[in-house]
């Protein structure tokens, strides 16, 4: 009889967690990327050239209330600033 309680108790447990994992996978922070590579290659900056910058290139994606966005050129990369510049910097 004490192996049945034991089994039950595992198929609880294990049912439980099942039901828990989706929770804590989809509310935890997300994390934030850089492509160094690309970076460098395009010369990108943090800080605007004279007038242009991100905010005003077609290639940038506003990001969340953070401030920082993407780049359709850089890929996997989040943390572009709208202030940055990159050689590739776009208005057509």
């Amino acid at each position: 009889m004490s192996a049945n309680l034991t089994r039950r108790k595992l198929w609880k447990t294990a049912g439980i967690a099942l039901t828990l994992m989706p929770i804590v996978v989809f509310t935890r922070p997300a994390s934030a990327q850089t492509n160094t590579a690309m970076r460098a290659e395009l010369k990108y900056q943090s800080t605007p050239k004279d007038d242009m910058k991100c905010t005003t290139c077609l290639e940038f994606v506003p990001g969340k209330a953070d401030g920082l966005g993407a780049c359709k050129v850089i890929p996997g990369d989040d943390e572009i600033s709208p202030d940055g510049y990159c050689i590739r910097w776009n208005t057509m």
